[in-house]
């Protein structure tokens, strides 16, 4: 089963990192599932393998690892700890889940990089932290740049979607620990008048929360996904036919099985988001 990387009640921000000295290059690891990890050492002692997912904040480890890994027993929720990424410390508080990305012991969301340009190169297999945007390449490598629109602690990214001749368009959650394509609201596909019923059922299925709570959805084929200039053709997206996944608000999600094809820079100083395709773009969707 997929993992659904949201947490179901959202953090607000509490984190602070050291001062950088220059920019940090991490080895980034992406496997068959989608997940992106790198390795971290928690509170000093403890290494791991923890999921970038820009769909959370501060830090989850799975109550496994808690239990059954660490060398200390961390007190949750209010209590701040070191986690060191590539050669920065960043505080953190900590909480807990049942499950994450495959292959991990847990996940970081995107605001420990508060203030700083996160880029994710797929290419060379590389997470690096800038202090600041490097706008030649930027501009040389002719990344299309987007605006981050925030909601609760997590951020969002205008794209479209077409369907025998219909197109909407809204803000989809930029998701990185959502494993699949991209999740669409049936509240938002309504409002739209989207065309579902002309849609073909690849399958369905029941997906687990990070609390391992069971969501219900329906895989479908999309004629087009549209993100700025780049077009997405005949993608296998999952519907959501219960548990909005933000309270308070109806969003479509795009997940990594979209994100990954993209090498990307996320700007934390602009609030902007600037993507390439790259080598994997053309890749077959793992729906299919």
């Amino acid at each position: 089963m997929a993992t659904f990387g949201i947490i179901p009640t959202f953090i607000l921000i509490s984190i602070n990192s050291f001062a950088q000295t220059k920019n940090d290059s991490i080895p980034l690891t992406i496997n068959e599932q989608n997940t992106i990890f790198v390795k971290a050492v928690f509170n000093d002692y403890d290494t791991l393998n923890l999921n970038f997912d820009t769909g959370t904040t501060e830090m989850v480890l799975l109550n496994d690892v808690l239990k059954n890994k660490l060398k200390s027993s961390p007190k949750l929720y209010n209590t701040f700890y070191n986690l060191k990424i590539g050669s920065t410390i960043y505080n953190t508080k900590v909480y807990d889940a049942e499950l994450s990305g495959h292959g991990t012991d847990g996940r970081f969301g995107w605001d420990l990089f508060k203030g700083k340009i996160v880029e994710l190169n797929y290419d060379k297999g590389l997470m690096i932290i800038h202090k600041k945007l490097p706008e030649n390449t930027v501009k040389d490598q002719k990344f299309t740049k987007f605006k981050m629109e925030f909601f609760k602690d997590l951020f969002l990214v205008e794209s479209k979607i077409a369907q025998d001749g219909i197109v909407n368009s809204d803000l989809f959650l930029f998701d990185t620990g959502y494993q699949r394509t991209a999740m669409l609201g049936n509240d938002l596909l309504m409002d739209g008048k989207f065309p579902v019923e002309k849609m073909k059922v690849l399958k369905t299925a029941i997906m687990k929360g990070a609390q391992g709570n069971e969501i219900p959805v329906i895989t479908s084929n999309l004629q087009l996904l549209q993100i700025g200039e780049y077009e997405l053709k005949d993608v296998p997206i999952q519907r959501l036919t219960a548990n909005k996944p933000l309270e308070g608000r109806n969003i479509h999600i795009l997940g990594n099985e979209i994100l990954k094809r993209f090498n990307m820079f996320l700007d934390f100083q602009n609030n902007a988001i600037y993507l390439k395709p790259n080598q994997l773009f053309n890749d077959k969707y793992i729906d299919k």
